[in-house]
């Protein structure tokens, strides 16, 4: 005996209205998107060691990446590690080896911080993306279109970071110039 459609979904319905409330400390972390051009979003950052920046989010992209002038910043105040090297393919097809550096802290929108976020470095003045090297580290995450949001999980907050920064880099941790 089949039994109909809506008798199937109704567990399912149930099943995440019982996970919502038992993970309430997963997604406390909403951070606003901008969309622009060509159904892209944006979301505001700080690397720090380097300042404010914006990200590109792209859930197709395995690895964060940065340019070569931000590096040479993060290089200079000692805020990356070398990795390894990647061959990668860009979305135009076009394959490219590139280094990989540890990012030492990055926030993603005003609290969400990560620690040791890998990125790709890209040359010269490209864009900056927020990309699964990332994404994984915040997961689990929420990719919303409307309202344009990221609802990340596996962050440290601005007091953890707060506690476990040495007073004199927290103007630097906060966004300050350091």
């Amino acid at each position: 005996m089949l039994l109909p459609p809506i008798v199937l979904l109704l567990p399912a319905a149930l099943l995440v209205a019982i996970s919502g409330n038992a993970f309430g400390d997963d997604f406390r972390f909403r951070i606003e998107m901008r969309e622009k051009s060509a159904a892209t979003y944006y979301v505001a950052g700080n690397i720090q060691g380097y300042g404010p920046v914006e990200l590109m989010v792209d859930t197709g992209s395995g690895y964060s990446t940065i340019n070569q002038d931000t590096l040479a910043v993060l290089k200079r105040r000692q805020a990356v590690r070398y990795v390894k090297r990647l061959q990668g393919v860009l979305a135009d097809g076009t394959e490219l080896e590139v280094p990989v550096y540890a990012i030492s802290r990055m926030r993603i929108g005003p609290e969400c911080w990560l620690e040791d976020v890998e990125a790709a470095v890209l040359p010269g003045a490209t864009r900056q993306i927020l990309g699964l090297s990332a994404l994984r580290r915040a997961a689990p995450f929420i990719f919303s279109v409307d309202p344009p949001a990221l609802t990340l999980s596996g962050c440290d907050s601005a007091e953890e970071v707060a506690e476990e920064t040495p007073p004199g880099q927290l103007l630097q941790a906060a966004g300050q110039p350091g």
